[in-house]
């Protein structure tokens, strides 16, 4: 049987990433590092089964909450709105790097082992992002990147609402979750504006020397399939993977099922993330 142990470590900003390790019950393989999407959390519907079926398959995984998501340990609202509306790329992309660093530490389960990047919808986005920015630096480097259901592009806000947004400084967002109406602040937006190379995915994506597995649902109704087809098409080394009949969330409820064997969609995502997970990491 494995376990679970929640955790906290430091993000951006000094703010709190809340986490929660799957650990196995045999010597891990591998380490898998857990990114959702927007609004999302690290319970989100499909997180928790992937993270499982990966413990099973024996990796150490981590499923976090990034610094700036707005969500604390309570999975039950955005306890921390304001910090919703700070939330940008580079600030996930730090909180990668934080957590990294607090596996190689020894702070966090994980240490020497291979790892995979997983993200899902712009969980995938901060996660190429990440391993392009660095991957000529000395930290250690992805042995896998998956992306789910992700956009072809850090920004796809049309031209009339990023006007919207420079005017009032920021844009509503309402959770249909939570009944919140949750904030984009500005500085989304002037940060990217800033550095265009830096949040160019494609760009990005055609700088990665590990893997990439780019699934997508067919019937997404959040993301446009084809993002999937551009995405792998940017990369050197990357294979698409689209789920018949799957949407956005790959027909996983909320919360995140036990049994996922009645959810066709659910279930092959899960088995597609576990295969290339363990081939990534060399593992007979």
């Amino acid at each position: 049987m494995s376990e679970t142990l929640d955790w906290e470590i430091t993000g951006a900003e000094r703010q709190p990433i809340f986490g929660t390790e799957y650990r196995p019950a045999v010597a891990p393989i591998g380490c898998a590092l857990i990114a959702h999407g927007f609004k999302g959390y690290k319970d989100f519907r499909m997180l928790p089964p992937i993270a499982r079926e990966l413990c099973k398959a024996g990796f150490v995984a981590h499923a976090f909450n990034f610094s700036h998501s707005g969500m604390t340990a309570n999975d039950e609202t955005f306890e921390r709105p304001d910090l919703f509306e700070l939330d940008t790329w580079n600030k996930q992309i730090f909180d990668i790097r934080c957590l990294i660093d607090a596996i190689s530490s020894g702070r966090l389960a994980g240490a020497g082992l291979p790892y995979v990047l997983v993200g899902h919808s712009r969980g995938g986005v901060t996660a190429i992002l990440f391993a392009g920015r660095n991957v000529e630096s000395s930290l250690p480097q992805p042995a896998g990147i998956v992306t789910a259901g992700t956009p072809d592009r850090a920004c796809g806000m049309p031209d009339n609402r990023k006007d919207e947004l420079r005017a009032a400084g920021w844009l509503q967002s309402p959770s249909a979750r939570t009944g919140q109406t949750l904030r984009i602040g500005l500085n989304w937006l002037t940060e990217q504006e800033a550095d265009l190379t830096g949040h160019d995915l494609l760009a990005n994506a055609a700088k990665l020397t590990c893997p990439l597995l780019v699934i997508h649902g067919e019937h997404d109704e959040t993301v446009d399939v084809e993002c999937s087809t551009t995405i792998a098409a940017a990369a050197k080394n990357a294979r698409v993977v689209r789920i018949e009949n799957g949407n956005h969330v790959f027909d996983a409820p909320n919360p995140a099922p036990e049994d996922i064997e009645q959810i066709p969609a659910l279930r092959q995502l899960t088995r597609e993330i576990v295969n290339f997970s363990v081939q990534c990491c060399k593992v007979d």
